[in-house]
């Protein structure tokens, strides 16, 4: 599953910045049926957390009322350097990872 991060790459000290991250995930109610009758199981983020320079800066609980390939958007202050890693964890253990970096000026 591929998870996607848009940033802008530099900013001013103090400047909001708006974070885009698309999952590619199917998130499965478990509420459908395949061709052969049988409950889909259920399988969704449950998790996702994004930290800046390492400080935890948004996180989220996803449920099954969330669409496949989430998409979320949040703001954040420019204070320095760093990098912007976002991680999430599905009900089958599985997980996902990405980063982009933010060069703060001023």
């Amino acid at each position: 599953m591929t998870t996607r991060i848009q940033v802008q790459g530099e900013a001013r000290r103090g400047e909001i910045i708006e974070v885009r991250i698309l999952i590619q995930h199917p998130m499965e109610t478990g509420f459908r049926y395949d061709s052969l009758g049988r409950q889909t199981p259920r399988n969704v983020i449950q998790s996702f957390e994004c930290r800046y320079g390492g400080v935890e800066v948004f996180r989220a609980s996803m449920g099954a009322g969330i669409a496949a390939n989430p998409y979320l958007k949040f703001f954040l202050r420019a204070k320095d350097s760093g990098d912007i890693e976002c991680r999430w964890v599905d009900q089958e253990n599985a997980s996902g990872a990405v980063s982009a970096r933010l060069n703060v000026n001023g």
